[in-house]
């Protein structure tokens, strides 16, 4: 059977507790810049590739959102150099939460974000 649902995802969506200090994390995570007069509440979408976004999520002002960060990654970014992505990440200061992990065709770490979100940067 066909399926109308595209093989593609458009938009992963994180949920963040101050939006303006999300997207510079994230944007500095990438190496990209964005404009601040530009990051309004409640959402903000930073482009990836050509389908795919990145979208923080602050919510609405009136609600508090719970703590729904886990252990485990949301999602992972791709690197070609797993040892430079590491030396880049410590020279920012963020979090890592474990080193290098090293498999015979893969090879990923784990950092977190403002909110405690993991995410995984690996080769595979």
């Amino acid at each position: 059977m066909n399926s109308p649902i595209h093989n593609k995802i458009n938009t992963v969506f994180v949920h963040v507790s101050d939006l303006q200090k999300s997207v510079e994390w994230y944007t500095k995570l990438l190496g990209q810049t964005y404009d601040s007069e530009k990051v309004e509440e409640p959402v903000f979408t930073i482009q990836l590739s050509e389908y795919t976004g990145l979208t923080l999520d602050a919510g609405p002002a009136d609600i508090t959102k719970k703590d729904c960060s886990t252990e485990h990654p949301l999602f992972n970014f791709h690197t070609d150099d797993i040892e430079k992505s590491l030396s880049y990440i410590k020279k920012l200061g963020y979090s890592i939460e474990t080193e290098i992990v090293s498999f015979e065709d893969f090879s990923f770490f784990t950092i977190s974000d403002p909110d405690h979100h993991v995410i995984m940067i690996c080769t595979g």
